[in-house]
């Protein structure tokens, strides 16, 4: 089922779907091996789709830490409320993850630990990009990280721009292949 609505929304939006399947598990293992759920407060997650990242985070997290998901379609919005919409410390929001600081001060959450990220940034309009990777700094903590991938390297440049310190570890067990960038809110000396 989750499938087919991924598939039809990447029919409808492709530019911002950006892929045919969702994630497999291998990705979303590689994508949370970076996160200290025992040091964790406030996670986000922007683009969950179907929630296979989302599903992860909720296994490992301890019960005290707030996650936050941004999900702008809203087919798949409406799947992720029936899915986890009964889930504590829980909270998700049908809107661009441009507009994450808007969203953190009305939760009064002041900073975040970590950002994992579904968005394709190679297909989302340059500006978008942009005001996404802005506001992902600006909401990090000094110790924070953006862990995001990608199925080109295309993009990695640009990301780097805003993370300085960004370590690339590759899952091949995906379709297609996806590229993982954890990236340091600190910048390098």
């Amino acid at each position: 089922m989750k499938n087919l609505l991924f598939l039809f929304q990447y029919i409808l939006r492709p530019r911002t779907v950006g892929a045919i399947m969702p994630s497999s598990r291998f990705l979303a293992s590689k994508m949370l091996e970076d996160i200290n759920f025992e040091n964790a407060s406030v996670i986000v997650e922007y683009g969950p789709g179907t929630g296979i990242f989302t599903e992860q985070l909720l296994k490992k997290r301890l019960p005290n830490i707030k996650i936050i998901l941004m999900e702008k379609n809203q087919e798949f919005y409406n799947h992720l409320i029936n899915k986890f919409g009964h889930r504590k410390n829980l909270f998700i929001i049908n809107d661009g993850a441009e507009n994450i600081v808007k969203y953190l001060a009305e939760l009064e959450v002041f900073n975040v630990d970590y950002v994992i990220s579904g968005l394709p940034f190679a297909s989302l309009p340059k500006r978008i990009s942009k005001s996404i990777l802005t506001s992902t700094k600006r909401v990090l903590n000094d110790e924070g990280k953006f862990i995001t991938f990608q199925y080109t390297q295309r993009k990695m440049s640009f990301i780097n721009h805003y993370f300085e310190k960004m370590h690339i570890k590759r899952e091949i067990r995906n379709f297609p292949p996806a590229y993982v960038l954890s990236c340091n809110n600190e910048r390098s000396i």
